[in-house]
């Protein structure tokens, strides 16, 4: 009898797999231990399997964490972004059938075999030294993390309940192909490396030319900064799903720190304290539109325009002329009172019916009303696209204006747009005039409203947040996506 060809060997890995799905339904006894009376200080090393020079670091943790917040440390500590599944278990290996295994949510929906990581206390899985447990992020890369126990310390009530103390070399990138990509990739991106001529030609081998390694630059690793990090876990406020989704969009651990330092110094959990002068004063160019369309509309050119007048009126009792040169009487050569008119009929105020500007049922509710107004144009804002880029630009916009950043916000926008993946047509980063065309539509009513003030007087040229305006967009924040 003659064959074809010889069976191709199968992996270790494909065989434990295998196997475990064989036996999938098959019980096995739990490795679990009983949890401490009291809570004490773990300080354990956490290694990647099979990188060399060794990639690690060390970690005081609470003894009585769950497994899915050791889950979101160790996310840090190694510089992930939580972009894959993940999974714990306690046993000689990973796929051996006899460890067991710690579920995080998205398995135990899909039905895994294991016990949910959050009901597991790390006390349970460690006890004592030399004790091992591992952490295998990203099904496809199949990054092991091999956690040991290093020390049992006396716990400081006041102590941080995860903190890094010590690593060695950078982290590697999402979804840059296991332990032989991440060196690769390694010594492409480092012009001292003694193989890296070489790792840059079997890279642009294996992707091309036009193939950049360092979109997938290795994180280097920072004690400080994962320790940042780290507090503001401690610290975090559940978000509006917009913003998480937002934040687990970024895929530069830098920016991800950059986008929670925003989110804390926001204080999204703080009380929306407005007072009604004060959302008077804001919402007054919005409530003297309102007031002139009146219950009875406003009678439109031909060309569909609000007739001179009335652009007069605007330009001149809103104060309009330092922002624009001109006659102020024609509503298509006069910006300000345009974009006036444009964004109260977005905000869904008015709207054109036969000829006429008229008011909207909530535009004729909210027209005596300022802080029904205030509340009304947060809840519109950021101004929803269908496009998710513009959304996101919006969202972080609104993020930096409630924290009050003393960074560009422009600049800040493009930054987090780039970390999360968008890029300018020639595949360079956004700019930050990209920027300031994305949020355009949520800009202006920032602008109007004096939430974002220009420093030289001039209309849309720099974006300075006030505290008023930190406010408005804390609570733009918490109600955006309007469900009305």
């Amino acid at each position: 009898m003659t064959r074809d060809h010889d069976p191709q060997p199968v992996s270790p890995i494909t065989t434990a797999l295998m196997e475990r799905y064989m036996n999938r339904d098959q019980p096995r006894p739990s490795r679990r231990r009983p949890r401490r009376d009291d809570v004490v200080t773990y300080q354990v090393r956490v290694e990647l399997e099979e990188t060399e020079p060794r990639l690690w670091r060390r970690l005081e943790l609470a003894s009585d964490m769950l497994l899915n917040e050791v889950h979101d440390v160790i996310q840090i500590a190694f510089g992930w972004t939580d972009s894959h599944l993940h999974e714990f278990a306690s046993g000689e290996a990973y796929y051996d059938n006899t460890s067991e295994h710690y579920l995080c949510p998205f398995s135990v929906e899909d039905g895994g075999t294991g016990v949910p990581e959050n009901e597991v206390r790390l006390d349970e899985v460690l006890v004592d030294q030399g004790d091992k447990l591992l952490y295998l992020y990203d099904f496809g890369d199949d990054w092991i993390h091999v956690i040991e126990l290093e020390s049992v310390q006396p716990r400081d009530e006041s102590a941080p309940r995860a903190v890094c103390i010590d690593g060695q070399q950078p982290g590697p990138s999402e979804d840059c192909g296991g332990v032989g990509g991440y060196e690769l990739i390694r010594a492409a991106v480092d012009p001292d490396h003694p193989d890296h001529a070489a790792a840059v030609a079997e890279y642009t081998s294996r992707y091309g030319a036009e193939a950049d390694p360092r979109y997938y630059a290795p994180t280097l690793f920072d004690a400080e900064s994962v320790n940042r990090r780290l507090v503001a876990l401690s610290n975090k406020v559940e978000l509006p799903e917009p913003l998480k989704a937002l934040g687990d969009a970024i895929r530069s651990p830098d920016h991800q720190e950059q986008f929670d330092q925003l989110i804390a110094d926001a204080g999204l959990d703080a009380p929306i304290d407005i007072d009604a002068e004060t959302a008077a004063q804001m919402v007054a160019p919005y409530t003297w539109l309102l007031n002139r369309v009146g219950v009875e509309g406003l009678k439109l050119t031909s060309a569909g325009y609000m007739p001179p007048v009335h652009v007069e009126a605007a330009f001149t009792e809103l104060g309009l002329g330092d922002e624009w040169i001109g006659k102020g009487n024609r509503e298509d050569m006069t910006p300000p009172v345009l974009t006036l008119r444009d964004t109260a009929q977005a905000l869904g105020l008015l709207r054109k019916y036969k000829g006429s500007l008229v008011l909207t049922p909530r535009g004729r509710t909210v027209r005596q009303d300022p802080l029904a107004l205030w509340w009304h144009l947060a809840e519109q804002l950021p101004a929803t696209s269908k496009d998710p880029y513009a959304n996101q630009a919006g969202l972080i916009t609104l993020a930096a204006l409630a924290a009050q950043s003393t960074d560009s916000v422009n600049r800040t926008v493009a930054d987090l747009l780039t970390a999360i993946g968008w890029q300018a047509s020639d595949r360079g980063p956004v700019t930050p005039s990209m920027a300031i065309e994305a949020t355009w539509d949520t800009s202006v009513v920032l602008h109007r409203i004096g939430a974002l003030v220009d420093e030289r007087g001039m209309y849309g040229r720099s974006d300075i947040p006030t505290p008023h305006g930190a406010i408005f967009a804390r609570a733009a924040l918490r109600t955006w996506p309007s469900k009305t």
